[in-house]
């Protein structure tokens, strides 16, 4: 609550962008990869997350599509600190340079 103020909650939070997981993930295989990224059409209050899962080739890029998800935030928080935890690797690509 605010001190001096009225009596209203200001101290609560839906999430925000910047705590999104957010970029690819390697398998320690090298043979998958998966792609987060938040839906733009999601509401503030309810955001939800694309997860694409792809097969990779041998230099760890994405090769074909395998399947896609729309899951929410806590479930994509989760799904992405568990895949870190079990050692895939945060990778960085340009995916304008892939195509």
């Amino acid at each position: 609550m605010t001190l001096g103020g009225a009596n209203v909650w200001t101290d609560f939070s839906y999430g925000s962008r910047a705590d999104t997981p957010s970029g690819f993930l390697l398998n320690p295989e090298g043979n998958r990869l998966i792609f987060f990224n938040r839906w733009k059409k999601s509401r503030t209050n309810n955001i939800k997350v694309y997860t694409h899962l792809f097969y990779a080739n041998s230099r760890g890029e994405p090769d074909g599509l395998k399947n896609t998800r729309l899951i929410d935030l806590n479930c994509a928080r989760e799904t992405w600190d568990e895949l870190v935890n079990n050692g895939w690797i945060v990778m960085d690509f340009n995916l304008a340079k892939l195509s």
